[in-house]
């Protein structure tokens, strides 16, 4: 199929979408590093610049994307995967170090982040694995595969460190349930989340009681006619302690300060006010100062380039991924409410995509540009209105950054691509 008659049959709801978030979010970046001293809007020396010159470059990809054969990202994408596991371990050589995190190579006029690259590269390699006529996801052997095509880059990732974009791979998870991994693994692994939430607040004696409550409970209210094995019961209750038990030495001995400090303050771990309000100065300062910002802004918001905390630089790395309190400050609850609006119908679109495939590589790999998007979206707005802690990663189309912008426009397009080739086909 050529270009042209891909661009024919693209989904046109998700490139709009694609396209006002790109522009809300330049407008953001824009009023949020703007100055007195700023002159034109092309002046690559000014991050907004730089941010039109990093649009334009991913333009081009997505002319690129789409000029291409559906088939060469399925026939390649094991080639894509290996080369993005090599600029990963080659950071460990050649990185760049800023703000403390090895994570870009210096290009001279760019700096190339790979792990943004790597999150389609790998789920790419992840849907042609399951796509595979020979694997079968109920198998252990193909589930361990699976895990360990999401686990090896992330494993790259931490050391940098960089664990906000690690999390970002094991959101592909969530392809593996889609296609019938048994959910009781997702059980698992929501229960050990909750155990250590629980622990933390409350202390290992507290969870053995209502760990032993709960299973009590169970016990009173079930039909005399069904049988619940005692022993696997007694174990699994045993195994839950011992979990919980090294909850708090993982935490003091693990975790690092800054950790520590976070957990603290997103579950309000610390009573003492004179440390809290510490804590609060250092290691939360952003999420308290975006928090502030986006209050601010009322119902209507201040007005494009009227964000007084903006101006201020009260809230540092707001262009990156603070954006979100921009828009909330500027734009207000109408702005935020749009922006949110976008994200969510552009999920909902991109699964329905998705559901249509009848080419099982395209649908796992639509459900994984979807687990991508929704963790960056998810977590990246829990974190800047203080209901999540600090991780640090960016908004999609949204957030400055070169990398960023040009890995989430290929993970979008290349599906968009597939859903043409679908139409193609049908017809």
């Amino acid at each position: 199929m050529s270009g042209n008659s891909a661009l024919r049959r693209v989904d046109w709801v998700c490139v709009l979408i694609f396209f006002l978030l790109l522009a809300m979010g330049w407008l953001n970046i824009y009023s949020s590093t703007f100055t007195e001293e700023s002159t034109s809007i092309f002046d690559t020396s000014q991050l907004y610049g730089k941010q039109l010159m990093f649009i334009g470059i991913s333009l081009a990809f997505i002319v690129l994307v789409m000029a291409l054969e559906a088939s060469f990202y399925e026939r390649f994408s094991s080639v894509f995967y290996i080369i993005a596991l090599v600029l990963l371990l080659g950071l460990f050589a050649f990185g760049k170090t800023i703000a403390g995190a090895t994570s870009w190579y210096d290009l001279g006029f760019f700096n190339l982040q790979p792990s943004e690259l790597a999150k389609t590269a790998t789920a790419l390699a992840l849907a042609k694995y399951l796509s595979d006529i020979q694997t079968d996801i109920k198998r252990r052997k193909d589930q361990l595969m699976s895990l360990l095509i999401i686990i090896l880059p992330a494993l790259l990732v931490i050391p940098q460190p960089d664990p906000g974009s690690a999390l970002v791979f094991f959101s592909l998870i969530f392809v593996l349930f889609r296609e019938g991994l048994p959910l009781w693994y997702l059980a698992i692994g929501f229960l050990a989340i909750l155990i250590f939430v629980c622990t933390l607040m409350f202390g290992t004696v507290w969870v053995a009681i209502g760990l032993a409550l709960i299973v009590g409970v169970i016990f009173l209210l079930k039909k005399p006619s069904m049988r619940i094995p005692v022993l696997p019961v007694v174990g699994f209750y045993v195994l839950t302690l011992v979990f919980s038990l090294s909850v708090n030495f993982v935490f003091e001995n693990v975790f690092e300060q800054r950790h520590r400090d976070r957990f603290s303050l997103w579950l309000r771990l610390e009573k003492d006010p004179s440390k809290l309000e510490e804590i609060r100065k250092t290691i939360g300062y952003n999420t308290y100062q975006s928090e502030k910002a986006i209050e601010s802004g009322g119902f209507f918001g201040k007005g494009f380039l009227e964000g007084t905390r903006t101006k201020g630089d009260f809230v540092p790395e707001q262009h990156t991924d603070y954006i979100f309190t921009t828009v909330g400050e500027e734009w207000g609850f109408v702005g935020t409410s749009a922006v949110v609006l976008l994200f969510t119908i552009l999920l909902l679109r991109l699964v329905h995509l998705a559901e249509r495939q009848k080419n099982p590589f395209s649908r796992m790999y639509g459900y994984g540009v979807v687990s991508i998007l929704l963790i960056h979206y998810f977590i990246n707005i829990g974190m800047v209105i203080g209901v999540l802690p600090t991780i640090g990663i960016p908004l999609p189309f949204f957030s400055y950054g070169g990398s960023g912008l040009i890995g989430f426009t290929l993970l979008l397009f290349i599906f968009l691509r597939l859903d043409a080739n679908r139409l193609k086909e049908w017809n």
